[in-house]
């Protein structure tokens, strides 16, 4: 059986390689219409079916367009790729994320917005007041300083404070104009940033364009950015850390990281893990560099209101994000690690924790074994990681998935640059190749 579906497996990926890339675009777009119209169909949040069947016409358009064309002998296939890349991103970004705002302002708020969108505008507003951001925790089974009028777990701001310069102008409107909207101002910044980090990066046109399908075009990047968006601006400012790495600009890697790092916690093991594979011109270890950058940025926004507050800063950057700190949350996917800790609440506490010691055990030991380490193996690893810390958190969403996607995407794009790699890493391949030498 085993074998059955390892041959199965090859036989997929050698068709799926033996297409044009044209092709594989239409593929992928009619995969994203399907899931647009299942997403129409089945979720119950308005802002998610609004989307659904606002984003469905244009990728079923780009996808007809895209395999009719596959067939024809083109001249300037890459330059269709990006035109429809670029009319889809209009069509299943920008015209549904516009409406939604739209639809949000006149309906006073209710449904057009993940609740993310509100808890960032509403937290943009107590720190343009010189007010801390976090002020909700759990004491004895109950919601501290809950916000009224809210669900509870509305209440918690589970992000560093930087995340909320995206509500400061929303803040300064006092929410009177949808152009405002804190998913229009991520948005912006995400495609902004992707735009710059794919100009930077080091890798073939044709997988650059894959990069840009899966972070900003397909459901994985579009639905994000039109219903919630506050992990869109962390993938693309990691991603332009990643072509910094490449480049060996360790301290405008530093600044990149350490934007996303004072912005949440997501962004850490990406951000850690460069340090492993930080290298200046001449091949030397450079992680100093990138630490430095990364630790001045994020003490400087963060310890203000950490020192303040530190109990309730705590609660909400990481007991709430991990589903620990005693409050419902319904980003609760069916995963793992939440069904066990329904079945047995005693490991509530525990899995996570458990899941990151183990884990991160078998990385450092792949590291250890593998050393040195590309900029490719380590992002496979930490997109390895990662999975692993969704599938078995307590309380997480699957929407999360989005970064060992993403992340994984990246190591392979960045496999056969040679630029990543350290002079050892390069010296140990070939003397594999050549072990005799000139």
């Amino acid at each position: 059986m085993v074998h059955r579906l390892s041959l199965t497996g090859v036989r997929a990926r050698s068709w799926w390689l033996s297409r044009r890339a044209l092709a594989r675009d239409g593929y992928l777009y009619a995969a994203a219409g399907a899931f647009a119209i299942g997403m129409g169909w089945t979720s119950t949040q308005p802002a998610q079916w609004h989307w659904g069947y606002l984003a469905v016409g244009p990728y079923v358009a780009a996808a007809v367009v895209a395999l009719v064309a596959a067939r024809r002998v083109l001249r300037r296939e890459t330059l269709l790729r990006i035109v429809l890349l670029a009319l889809v991103v209009v069509g299943a970004v920008v015209i549904p994320l516009g409406l939604e705002a739209r639809w949000r302002q006149i309906d006073h708020g209710v449904g057009f917005a993940q609740p993310e969108v509100s808890v960032i505008e509403r937290s943009a507003t107590l720190v343009s007041r010189g007010q801390d951001p976090y002020r909700s925790y759990v004491h004895d089974g109950r919601v501290v300083d809950a916000v009224k009028g809210i669900p509870p777990y509305q209440s918690f701001f589970p992000y560093f404070p930087l995340m909320a310069v995206f509500g400061l102008p929303s803040a300064a409107t006092h929410n009177g104009s949808d152009l405002t909207d804190a998913r229009i101002i991520m948005s912006l910044m995400t495609l902004v940033t992707s735009g710059l980090a794919l100009a930077l990066l080091r890798a073939p046109r044709e997988r650059k364009i894959l990069v840009a399908l899966v972070l900003l075009a397909l459901p994985s990047g579009a639905l994000f950015l039109s219903t919630g968006g506050d992990d869109m601006p962390i993938l693309a400012l990691l991603l332009l850390g990643v072509a910094f790495l490449q480049r060996r600009s360790n301290y405008l890697a530093g600044v990149s990281f350490a934007v996303a790092a004072a912005m949440k916690l997501t962004a850490w093991p990406v951000v850690a893990g460069s340090l492993l594979v930080a290298r200046s011109r001449d091949g030397r270890r450079a992680w100093l560099r990138v630490a430095l950058v990364v630790v001045a940025v994020v003490v400087a926004t963060t310890l203000p209101y950490a020192w303040h507050a530190p109990h309730a800063f705590i609660a909400n950057v990481f007991a709430f994000p991990l589903g620990l700190a005693g409050v419902h949350s319904p980003a609760a996917s069916a995963l793992p690690g939440h069904l066990v800790t329904t079945w047995f609440p005693v490991l509530g506490h525990l899995l996570a924790p458990a899941t990151l010691m183990i884990g991160g055990y078998v990385a450092a030991r792949y590291l250890r074994d593998h050393w040195p380490v590309t900029l490719s193996q380590l992002l496979m690893v930490v997109s390895a990681l990662f999975l692993a810390i969704i599938l078995m958190s307590s309380a997480t969403r699957v929407g999360y998935v989005i970064y060992p996607l993403n992340i994984a995407l990246w190591g392979w794009v960045c496999r056969e640059t040679d630029e990543s790699a350290s002079p050892d890493v390069l010296e140990r391949r070939r003397v594999l190749v050549d072990p005799v030498g000139p």
